[in-house]
């Protein structure tokens, strides 16, 4: 018992966490410059490390960067665990303490998780997580950097990806927007399986006889998708609507073109899979 109560504290009710207030004056990496800046310099570096790695190895294999990807992926899994637990818990810390005023507004908890009521301010215990998820998105930017090293590959779709994802967590605590308590606890569990799986094969354990990683991502699309769908029915029947929508329709858009380019992806991953799978020995 005083276990979950020392654990409740930390994610829900510290000071910190409780008085948090996203602006450009007390958040860190929280104004749209910074943003720029930040995308802009992940870009130019990729791009620009796998051209002189590309000169000077030539034909050689990538370099060896030892122990470093793994101790990235547990460290990115054990992250994502405590941010899906931190924003589980507040999310619901939230709701025992506003519960009177949606009575008002006939507002339900699942309503509340795929739609915030307009006015809603970037404040509070959800959001402090939710800015919690925006900077270790730039920790995920490390794995490009770690693909180029290794591998001296560099795709479209990665730096697309990283840099889509980097924005839209900015979107979700600039505009409040609605949805993102869903989607970050989507992502987050996604990403504490994701990352522990390749910790896993990392260090030397047997992985799956499936494209693990690929499948989990395919799933994880998926279910935003469809929550996507849900907000946007909320926000037609909802009177006064979903705060944010704006920033959510550009979300949407982003999330389209990611999922267009993972479903080529996904598809030239499977049929190299099968191919491998029926080939004669």
């Amino acid at each position: 018992m005083a276990v979950a109560q020392t654990v409740n504290y930390w994610l829900t009710e510290h000071p910190k966490i409780v008085n948090f207030r996203w602006s450009p004056t007390q958040s860190y990496a929280s104004t749209w410059s910074f943003l720029v800046t930040a995308v802009s310099s992940y870009v130019i570096a990729a791009v620009t490390l796998h051209l002189l790695l590309t000169i000077i190895l030539r034909r050689r294999r990538g370099l060896s960067l030892g122990p470093i990807p793994a101790l990235h992926s547990l460290t990115m899994s054990l992250i994502s665990a405590v941010i899906f637990v931190g924003i589980l818990l507040s999310a619901a810390a939230e709701i025992r303490d506003t519960r009177w005023l949606w009575r008002r507004t006939r507002t339900t908890a699942l309503q509340w998780f795929l739609c915030f009521p307009v006015g809603t301010r970037a404040s509070g215990r959800v959001f402090f997580w939710s800015y919690a998820f925006y900077l270790s998105r730039y920790l995920h930017l490390l794995r490009t950097f770690f693909s180029v090293i290794r591998r001296r590959k560099l795709s479209f779709f990665q730096l697309i990806n990283q840099s889509s994802l980097l924005c839209i967590s900015f979107l979700w605590l600039e505009f409040s927007q609605s949805f993102q308590v869903v989607a970050i606890l989507l992502t987050t569990v996604s990403y504490a399986v994701v990352y522990g799986y390749r910790f896993w094969t990392a260090i030397g354990l047997r992985g799956a006889c499936f494209p693990f990683v690929v499948n989990c991502q395919a799933v994880l699309l998926g279910c935003l998708t469809v929550c996507h769908v849900g907000v946007l029915c909320m926000h037609m029947v909802k009177r006064g609507g979903c705060n944010g929508i704006g920033a959510w329709l550009f979300n949407s858009v982003l999330n389209a073109v990611i999922s267009l380019l993972y479903l080529k992806f996904y598809v030239k991953t499977r049929s190299r899979s099968m191919a491998t799978a029926v080939k004669p020995t």
